[in-house]
Order: C-alpha cells, then sequence, then structure tokens
C-alpha cells in the first residue's frame, strides 16, 4: 500500500519538531541536525521536515511505494499524465537510498515517487548536479537532482 509524501522546508527545526510532535501527537521516526521524518499512519503520510532549502514552505509532495512493483506503477501514471519525468535509481537523499521518479503538475509543484531500499548515514550527495555551477548548485539541493529542469530549486525527500 502507497504512502503519502509530504515535504516541508522550515526555519527552525527544533520548533517545527515539536508542533509536529503536538500535531500528530506521536515523535518522530527519524530526526538529524537538518531533517525530521514522521511515518504515520493515520493518515498513512510519510511526513518530513528539513532545513536544506533556502526557501521555506512546500518543497514537494510524493508517493512512498512498499515495492519496486508499486513504483513501477506510479511511473507508468506519471507518465500518462504527459508532463516531464525523470527517473533516478539508487538516489541518495535523506538518510535513505532510493528508486525515484519526479515529475511536475501542471502549476510546477513537484512530485517524487520512490522506494526506499535502505537508510544511510547522509543526507545525500549529488551526482549530475555537480556538472552545474557552484551558484546552480546551491539552489538545488545535493540530492534529489534528477527532476525535470521546470521542477523549481531544492526538491527532495
Amino acid at each position: 500500500m502507497k504512502r503519502m509524501h509530504i515535504h516541508l522546508t522550515v526555519k527552525d527545526l527544533d520548533q517545527s519538531i515539536q508542533f509536529y510532535n503536538s500535531l500528530f501527537s506521536t515523535e518522530p521516526a527519524l530526526v538529524k541536525d537538518d531533517y525530521a521524518k514522521w511515518m504515520l499512519d493515520d493518515p498513512r503520510i510519510n511526513f518530513a521536515v528539513s532545513t536544506r532549502s533556502q526557501k521555506t514552505g512546500l518543497d514537494h509532495l510524493g508517493l512512498q511505494a512498499e515495492s519496486e512493483s508499486e513504483l513501477k506503477q506510479i511511473g507508468s501514471n506519471m507518465k500518462a499524465a504527459d508532463q516531464p519525468m525523470v527517473d533516478e535509481e539508487g538516489a541518495t537523499c535523506c538518510y535513505a537510498r532510493s528508486n525515484k521518479h519526479w515529475t511536475v503538475d501542471p502549476d510546477g509543484i513537484a512530485w517524487e515517487g520512490f522506494h526506499s531500499l535502505e537508510s544511510i548515514p547522509t543526507y545525500g550527495k549529488g551526482g549530475p548536479i555537480a556538472d552545474k555551477s557552484q551558484d546552480e548548485a546551491s539552489e538545488q539541493n545535493a540530492c534529489c537532482i534528477g527532476k525535470p529542469e521546470s521542477v523549481s530549486a531544492n526538491r527532495c525527500c
């Protein structure tokens, strides 16, 4: 069964963790210096906050697959939506290694489909982003780099 994913960029991680702990009535499943994630069952959401982007607010939305077959279906649905799409295999992002698909809705909101393969000790490292200038790289997170060009900067997990 798929899980909805919401990622927000926040100014103050500790303050946000305190707020969302109260709102969800539970502690995060994962907390790092720059990131926190709640794996909620009611509603079924992977809700993440981070301080990794310069712009606060909605970072991106997504669907977390529990299997490669679910991810394949998400990718097929994204292709059918006829928007730009990028596939990422073995992406290292948000303290996890995942296979991903990225697209954008008609208004430019980034959508991520992903299946996490394993936990990793770092937020993530860039791949193709290394080919960009330092200014471009700072505008875009070093992870989740395979998104369509029409996706605005700073999309991750």
